[in-house]
Parts: C-alpha cells; structure tokens; sequence
C-alpha cells in the first residue's frame, strides 16, 4: 500500500467511523434518552463483525481489515490503515485520560469525606469480591481466559473491571441535569472519582503482576510507585510552572500547550516502558497538574478534538473486538447474564445500601447507586488493556463489553424514573 492509498483508506475509515458514531449517538440521545458514550459505545460494536460484517462481509473487511486479537508491538495488523488507526485511538485515550485526571477535584474528597468513603469503599470491595469469585469460578484454562493467565491474575483483573466507574460520564450527566454543585452531586463525583483512583492501582497492580519474571514484575511496580510518589511530591510543585504562564499571558498559548503534549507524552512512555501502560501515566500526570484557569483552558482547548474526532476511533476498535457470535451457547448466555447481576449488585446495590447507611435518602442513595453503577467508556479501556495483554479472550471480552453497555444503558432511564430534583 502506497502513502496515497493509505490516506485515501484512512479518510474513508475516519469519515465512516464519525458518521456512524454522530448518527447512533444523535439517535440515542433525541428519542432514548442516552448521552453520546452509550451512542458511541453501540456505533463500534455495529461496526465491528456482529453487524457491519454479518450484513457485508467483503466491505467490512475491506474498510476494516481483521486485526489481530492481541495489538502491542510484538504484533503487527495485517494492513497499514489499522495501525494508523490504532496509534490515534491510543493518542486519543491518552489524552482523554489526562483530562479525567485533570478534572479530579480532591477537594470533592475533603467535604464529603465520610460518605465518599463510605459508598466508594461499598463501590469496590462488594464487586471486587463478586468479580474475584467469579474469575475463580470460570477460569478453566481456555475459553474465556488465556491459558497464560493464572486464577490469581484472572482474579485480580475481573475484581478491578467489575469495580470501575465512569468518572468522566457521571460528572457530564450531573452536569446535563443541574446537579454537578449540590450535595448529591458532591457526594457521588468524590465517590466516583476515589473508586476510580483505586480501580486503576489495582490494574497497574494485576498488569505488573502477569510478567513471566519477578524481576520485571519488580520493575513495574517500583517503577509506577515511583513514578506516582515523585509527581506527587514534586512533579505537582514543578508543573506550577503552567499556572504562572497561564497567569502571564492571560491564557493558555500554543508554546504553553506544546509544553503539556511534551510531558504528556514523555509520562506515557515511563509508564509503558516500566511494563504498566501508557494512559497510567497520562491520567497520574493530568491529576497533579495545576487547576483554576489554566486547568480549565486546557480542557476547553483538547476536550472536543479528544472527544469528537480521537475517542470514537477507540470505539470501533472496541466494536471490531466484539464478536456478539461468540456467544452461541446457552452456558455463555447465561455466564453473561451473571456477568450482569454480579455487576449491577456489586456496584449499584452495595453503594445504594452505602449511601443509604451514610444518611441519604432512600431516593438520593438509588440515585448514586444508579450513578455508580455506571461504567461508560472506562470499562472498554480497562477491556481492551486486557484482551491487549493477553489477559482474556475475545469472549470473555465480549460478554464483559455486553455488560458495560447494559450498566450504562441502564442509568439515564433509572435516573429519569426517580427524577432528582436540581436543589437536592
């Protein structure tokens, strides 16, 4: 394939990939009642061989060859285009994820401590447990998790994907509804934002422990420690430096940025050469870096090219993974069925009952156990870092994608029935 042959597939990729995403999502959100992930969640998977490749075949496979199950540096996709697009859905997550970081509020945390504590705690030791028994229950050596992958590892994994929140959709959803500065909102973002703080240590935790030596596993847990201590000590002091210029120049300016995209990208390649992954770094950089203005210009300046253009290319590759055919037994129906209740006790009832314990009402601690319960596109990261790892299969991938579209699809609906007024 020539360069022009590869920016003429790679237009036509881009162009099929934001319309379908925009279209799926416009309709969603006007007659449904979704937000724009859930849209975007269900446009990859049309995309991939459930839908696009069951009605065309032969032009699915020509717009999106087949890639390979696992795609790391070890193994290359069979047609240029897939890598191009794979590098961007990488930048775009990357990206995506320093502004995750960058939009944490620890001061969420100091107001609300006790009931954040409360509910995030509930949010991720009841479906850890449930998630790490039912890895112990359904690692057979094979089907569902890689040979490689060990009981404990598998254990590990399923408890930190089961206890994942989608941060960034809980604040959008809060927002889209008045209730991003009450007391409920202020309760289930310090809350989401802690249970995802943890969920990410403990996927650091599971990928350093999966490499075949102590030593390296040794590398990559003192590695990313270190690399979390010095820029919270004083990588934090360091980047000030950003909020001075910010100051200086009455607004964030293209040397300022170019600076960020420099450090951005030097964290995730630490992070990645240390053998945890490279959006680890980006998200541990966005939360140490200065807030107020300059935090506030950034995001204005990357949120919608992030979002509009780089994150729906995740999506499809997502969509390109999941194989809805692969579920073609009546013992993997009802595993995903299961997959679902464990999801939906573990988070949405145990920070139901949290809230509750923590002096909600009964009708507010639904509401944060809907909101938590949640799982958006932070799910089919966490998903995809381990069908990249050689951690799961492709259908264990896909009944565990099939539950973060159900979790997700869930909240809106559930939000509406108990319709929350704005001065809760």
């Amino acid at each position: 394939m020539t360069n022009s042959e590869l920016l003429l597939k790679l237009l036509l990729q881009l162009t099929v990939i934001l319309s379908v995403c925009r279209g799926v999502s416009y309709i969603g959100k006007r007659y449904l009642g979704q937000t724009d992930v859930v849209g975007e969640m269900l446009a990859g998977i049309m995309l991939g061989p459930s839908l696009f490749g069951a009605i065309a075949p032969n032009v699915q496979q020509w717009l999106f060859p087949k890639t390979p199950i696992v795609a790391d540096a070890m193994h290359l996709f069979p047609n240029p285009s897939m890598s191009v697009l794979y590098a961007l859905s990488q930048v775009g997550l990357m990206i995506y994820m320093f502004l995750v970081g960058l939009e944490l509020n620890t001061d969420l945390l100091k107001n609300r401590a006790r009931s954040a504590g409360i509910v995030s705690i509930a949010g991720i030791i009841a479906p850890f447990i449930l998630g790490a028994i039912a890895a112990f229950m359904l690692h057979d050596g094979g089907s569902l998790f890689s040979p490689t992958t060990t009981p404990w590892a598998a254990a590990l994994y399923m408890g930190a994907s089961m206890s994942i929140t989608a941060f960034p959709m809980l604040a959008r959803i809060l927002h889209e509804r008045g209730l991003i500065k009450t007391k409920l909102g202020t309760l289930v973002l310090a809350a989401g934002s802690l249970d995802d703080a943890i969920a990410w240590c403990l996927l650091a935790l599971v990928l350093a422990s999966i490499k075949s030596s102590i030593n390296v596993a040794i590398i990559a847990i003192g590695g990313t420690l270190a690399y979390v201590l010095f820029m919270w000590f004083v990588g934090r002091r360091i980047l000030r430096v950003f909020s001075y210029w910010t100051r200086r120049d009455g607004e964030v300016t293209i040397q300022t940025l170019t600076f960020v995209f420099i450090i951005m990208m030097l964290c995730a390649y630490y992070t990645d050469f240390v053998g945890v992954h490279a959006i680890f770094g980006a998200f541990i950089l966005g939360t140490v870096m200065p807030r107020g203005h300059f935090a506030e210009s950034v995001h204005r300046h990357l949120e919608y090219l992030t979002t509009s253009l780089l994150v729906p290319i995740f999506f499809v590759f997502s969509g390109l993974n999941t194989q809805l055919g692969l579920l073609n037994t009546p013992q993997l129906v009802l595993i995903t069925l299961l997959i679902i209740a464990i999801a939906v006790l573990g988070k949405g009832l145990a920070c139901t009952i949290a809230a509750r314990w923590s002096g909600e009402s009964w009708r507010d601690s639904m509401t944060v156990g809907a909101l938590m319960n949640t799982r958006g596109m932070m799910e089919l990261i966490i998903l995809n870092i381990g069908l990249e790892q050689g951690l799961i299969t492709p259908t264990l991938f896909t009944i565990m994608v099939i539950m973060a579209i159900v979790t997700t699809l869930m909240c809106s609906p559930l939000i509406n029935i108990l319709s929350i007024p704005a001065k809760t």
